[in-house]
């Protein structure tokens, strides 16, 4: 007749989008949901691959950040040494002093690396400026994003140490270092300033190597700059190795859920884009045979119903990338926060390929159906309409008459099996449906769990702090042993205890203390140990096997010390505190990720020399613990000490981002099954509606005719959850696991076994809302329909 999408094909096509109104809104709504959900799983995909490498590139972040002594080193020997061999790129040097501020509230910050910086753009380690302004004068800082919060935000102030007279500083900025060089810039001349021969000055420089990709081409690059300068200017360095397994292990967990949820996210997108799309072309084989004898072409017939499938599809793929990148701009802001990466964005290639395999997915839905009904003689296509096949399902209806049902609903019972691949697609999205569901519930309960499981020291109403040495960030690893330490001792832990012991209002305590320099044969360098005293039951860590300490000799330990060490429980090591050596048997397997799970907890009474410094107090029941905290802290101040009720404790940041995209991308599945659901329903209303127009006739209330259309899915509904919960619930049994092992422990039973009966009750009614809800709509629509019109519909 005519090309594609002119002359009178093109008034079919355009006739045929306008007709079917409804099913060109599903078709259109449905594959927007699907690709938006593919979006936003593709590309938190993207940003959990390796994103410290990413954000690493694109802010030239330095291989190398190395500490000179200035008497020792001069700004242009420092500057000469770019010219070393390996160095590709340098930065600096810049002055760089330790400083210990006070916030707002007169609480001390752990130890600050402060870096003087005129400009956050550089060669090398290219600050990414993520709020605020640089720091242009004295008086102000720009602190690194970690720090970003309530209490610390734009204009906030801090004083630089707590003697009189000290410094106050104004939060202009919050900037992101992928290398970690600092955790706070100012002006050169400020920084100066604030050096003292406490925290001495040194010049800090920023190198990037031609071969960086081990620890030895590292060194190797290290002790060339040595030997660039004096003996005993390079003070310290640090390689940005450390920071890529911190990061990469952060990111690790986060694959396997998004690979779930991404995987769901196709397979639902395939069924439910298939489904729709053939039952828009299987449903108009009467129409396609009156096409037929008034002349048009077998592939003219296709070629219109493959158009009037493309059409609302494209319009629903145009919508669903935009949707699905505006979805997954808050995620990937929440994601750069998590895993310390820069201006993480949607790939573009997501962005062509999602829509594209979109277009196959409802070109080939729609191909399949066009094909066999251009291949129906003219005849034959007229006479089969849109009824089911003659006698198809009326075994189903034999047997649901027998049922003490009302005929409404027995009827309804019956009409799937007239449509068995209809019923088939509705099923699976359903099914799936709920294993989203049963999935995204178990994965938030574990996430909480996980939260829960962290800093069991929080747990405490009230922290005593003994104090001496206490949390320092990370810094730049030392040369060589400095000499001397200008940490102030620790105050008397006895005159500390008796002061706890004697508060009104004290109900339990327990005493711990946190050694980072103990050796353990076999393992190569130091390891951290938490050392406790009394009973810290109330502070244990969740345990995955064996049981927590319960006297002397005994350790426990995390399964990355496991796994690296080769032991398992019972066996005994040998740890060094301090000169003490003692043989320490394992008892226990503890959910610890701190220090690359190879941290250790045992009792104090095994090394004399260890001394609390802190104490952990629950209060007896009625008394405040800000109260008690407040009145503990006039009497240990005094002493060295100091005490601060704990808040509750607040969910990781991290954890939040998961349980997030969880939440968002199982109501996308929920949202595109429950379309698919009212897809094929429309079809089989409008296929039976001559039927209703009898049943109608005949008395059929329209309160019964919503009960024949809702039972009509009801089954599917039911049976979508007998197979979706289980499949939901094994699904989180798989992946789990594996988010744990990517990060390096074992899980838990708190943190695996989450589901109790009753959710798993709601969670198989699921199913049957996801039918119900979909359903409601045509059966509204069949209920409001006319006798006489529907009598007179064929």
């Amino acid at each position: 007749m005519t090309r594609f999408g002119g002359g009178a094909l093109g008034r079919v096509i355009r006739s045929g989008v306008g007709r079917r109104r409804v099913q060109t809104v599903v078709i259109a709504v449905a594959t927007m949901m699907a690709v938006a959900s593919a979006v936003v799983a593709g590309s938190l995909i993207v940003a959990a691959n390796a994103p410290f490498d990413h954000a690493f590139a694109k802010q030239q972040g330095a291989h190398l950040t190395a500490q000179f002594d200035p008497a020792k080193a001069s700004a242009a020997q420092l500057k000469a040494t770019r010219e070393q061999t390996g160095v590709t790129a340098s930065a600096g040097p810049y002055p760089s002093t330790t400083i210990q501020p006070e916030d707002s509230a007169g609480l001390r910050m752990p130890k600050l690396t402060l870096v003087g910086r005129s400009d956050p753009k550089a060669d090398v380690d290219d600050l990414d400026l993520r709020s605020g302004r640089w720091a242009t004068k004295t008086g102000e800082i720009v602190l690194s994003e970690s720090f970003a919060g309530p209490a610390f935000k734009l204009g906030s102030t801090l004083k630089t140490s707590d003697t009189e007279g000290s410094s106050t500083l104004t939060v202009v900025g919050l900037a992101l270092s992928v290398s970690k060089t600092a955790d706070a810039w100012a002006t050169p001349a400020q920084t100066r300033a604030l050096a003292s021969a406490d925290n001495p000055l040194t010049s800090q420089m920023l190198y990037r190597f031609d071969s960086a990709g081990t620890d030895k081409q590292i060194t190797d690059g290290r002790k060339k700059l040595a030997a660039a300068v004096s003996s005993g200017a390079l003070l310290g360095s640090q390689s940005y190795l450390e920071t890529k397994r911190a990061a990469d292990q952060g990111a690790a967990p986060t694959i396997p859920f998004l690979i779930a949820f991404g995987v769901l996210g196709i397979v639902m997108s395939v069924i439910i884009v298939g489904s729709v799309t053939s039952g828009a072309v299987g449903s108009s084989l009467r129409r396609i045979g009156i096409l037929k004898a008034i002349g048009f072409t077998p592939r003219e017939v296709v070629r219109a119903y493959v158009a009037q499938a493309l059409i609302p599809a494209a319009v629903g793929i145009a919508l669903g990338v935009v949707l699905g990148n505006l979805l997954a701009v808050p995620l990937l802001d929440d994601t750069e926060q998590a895993y310390g990466s820069a201006s993480l964005t949607v790939a573009w290639w997501v962005d062509v390929v999602v829509p594209l395999a979109a277009l196959v997915v409802v070109g080939v839905a729609a191909l399949v159906p066009a094909l066999r009904a251009g291949r129906l003689r003219t005849v034959e296509a007229i006479a089969v309409g849109r009824a089911p096949r003659t006698g198809r399902g009326q075994w189903a209806h034999r047997v649901a008459g027998r049922l003490p049902l009302p005929r409404a609903v027995t009827y309804g019972l019956a009409s799937p099996f007239a449509h068995p691949v209809r019923t088939v697609a509705m099923l699976l999205a359903v099914a799936f449906g709920t294993v989203a569901a049963t999935f995204a519930v178990g994965l938030t309960s574990s996430l909480t769990a996980v939260g829960e499981a962290q800093d069991p020291e929080d747990r405490a109403a009230v922290t005593v702090f003994a104090g001496g040495p206490g949390p320092q960030p990370v810094e730049v690893k030392p040369e060589a042993p400095a000499e001397g330490n200008s940490e102030a001792p620790p105050a008397d832990p006895t005159r500390i205890r008796a002061a706890v012991e004697a508060q009104e209002g004290t109900a339990s305590y327990y005493a711990t203390t946190q050694e980072e320099d103990v050796s353990v044969a076999g393992v190569t360098g130091s390891v951290a140990i938490s050392l406790y005293e009394g009973d810290s039951r109330p502070g244990s860590y969740e345990m995955i096997t064996g049981h927590w300490i319960d006297g002397a000799g005994q350790v426990v330990v995390a399964s990355g010390f496991l796994e690296r060490t080769g032991t398992k429980i019972g066996d005994t090591v040998r740890v060094t505190h301090q000169g003490d050596t003692r043989t320490l048997r394992i008892v226990g397997e503890a959910f610890d990720t701190e220090d690359d799970g190879m941290r250790l907890h045992a009792g104090m009474a095994d090394f004399p020399k260890a001394e609390p410094r802190t104490f952990l107090v629950e209060v007896k029941s009625g008394v405040s613990p800000a109260d008690y905290a407040e009145k503990l802290a006039e009497v240990v101040r005094p002493l060295g000490g100091d005490a601060m009720a704990n808040s509750p404790s607040q969910q990781d940041n991290f954890v939040l981002i998961l349980q997030s995209m969880a939440a968002l991308l199982t109501l996308m599945l929920v949202s595109v099954a429950g379309l698919g659901v009212l897809n094929s329903v429309v079809i089989d209303t409008r296929e039976r509606v001559h039927d209703l127009g009898v049943c109608k006739a005949l008395g059929m209330s329209p309160r019964q005719t919503v009960g024949l259309v809702l039972a009509s899915v009801a089954g599917i509904g039911v049976l979508g959850g007998l197979i979706g919960v289980p499949a939901g619930f094994a699904l989180h049994g798989i992946v789990l696991p594996v988010m744990g092992h990517a990060a390096g422990t074992d899980l838990p039973p708190s943190v695996l076994d989450v589901y109790v009966p009753w959710q798993l009750v709601l969670l198989g009614l699921a199913g049957i809302a996801i039918a119900m809800l979909g359903a409601l709509l045509p059966a509204g629509w069949a209920a409001k329909a006319r006798t006489a019109v529907a009598l007179r519909t064929e």
